[in-house]
């Protein structure tokens, strides 16, 4: 056991990023995926397929627009048509204007949630607490919980409601998103972006944290002005995964889609994971608390 707890702290402490906040990157798993000159050539390195993902629209600023290019095993599109989640989740919440909205002026705080008996993983593990606005809307937030006590298993996750923000309060997580892989521990936090497709292992067991969700923008870094130049946050503390890809057949693998505060899902025969080489602004990262106070 000891042996083995050696090789997963080596794993989460060996794993390499990319850093900046906002930066544009570029990261291929095999030499030579990345095409040179063209996002989208005729024919793209050793077959791959190029998709764009966008978290702004196309029209938006140069300084404003978020985007990234993939270049994956297979169109990320092939895979049965959605229908909604059966059984229902029943404890995501994302529409906060409507008369089923509760408000009181009293102070609230909520004690750490009891981690569950029955097998559960981050989705069935992920209810509502409270927020503001409305996803439909593209304005507001809300804010969540989590607890699991097992790891994702042949699923992946997409959020198309808006940005989470991951807080792990206990237990180690373990990201898997279509950019890389992102090793999270409690004094650190994760963001997902809208759109992308991820999956969460557990390598200590139980785990529970907090989530913030942010509909119609995204994650920014304070601005500076009177403090000065330096502060608050440094745009090199924030780490971006490096490419790394599944490849091969897996039957019955399931897509879980966010959307309305609802869950649909979807089948297909492949890891959502199949992409080679990426590059772009826009991707998931994480940033150490502590170096966020220095």
């Amino acid at each position: 056991m000891a042996a083995q707890n050696d090789q997963l702290d080596s794993s989460f402490n060996d794993l390499d990023y990319l850093s900046g906040f906002g930066n544009s990157l570029e990261s291929e798993a095999i030499a030579g995926a990345l095409p040179r000159g063209q996002n989208s050539p005729l024919l793209c390195p050793y077959g791959l397929y190029a998709e764009q993902i966008s978290g702004t629209s196309f029209t938006a600023p140069r300084k404003l627009n978020h985007r990234s290019w993939m270049y994956r095993i297979k169109p990320s599109v092939t895979h049965e048509p959605f229908a909604p989640r059966s059984p229902s989740h029943g404890k995501l919440v994302s529409e906060f204007n409507d008369s089923n909205s509760v408000t009181t002026p009293t102070q609230l705080r909520w004690r750490p949630v009891d981690i569950p008996d029955r097998p559960t993983d981050f989705i069935d593990g992920l209810f509502t607490v409270c927020g503001a606005g409305s996803s439909f809307l593209r304005h507001g937030y809300a804010i969540h919980m989590y607890t699991a006590n097992k790891s994702m298993e042949n699923c992946a996750l997409c959020n198309a409601d808006g940005d989470f923000l991951i807080v792990p309060q206990k237990g180690r997580l373990w990201i898997t998103t279509e950019c890389g892989k992102l090793h999270v521990s409690p004094g650190e936090i994760a963001v997902l972006p809208q759109g992308f497709r991820f999956s969460v292992e557990m390598p200590d067991g139980p785990s529970r944290g907090y989530v913030a969700e942010i509909f119609g923008t995204h994650f920014q870094l304070p601005d500076l002005g009177p403090i000065g130049a330096n502060g608050l946050a440094a745009s090199r503390d924030f780490l971006v995964p490096k490419a790394w890809f599944e490849d091969g057949m897996r039957p019955g693998y399931t897509i879980v889609q966010k959307y309305g505060g609802e869950l649909f899902t979807a089948k297909q025969d492949f890891s959502p994971f199949n992409v080679v080489a990426w590059h772009g602004n826009y991707a998931p990262y994480k940033v150490g608390l502590k170096l966020l106070s220095n």
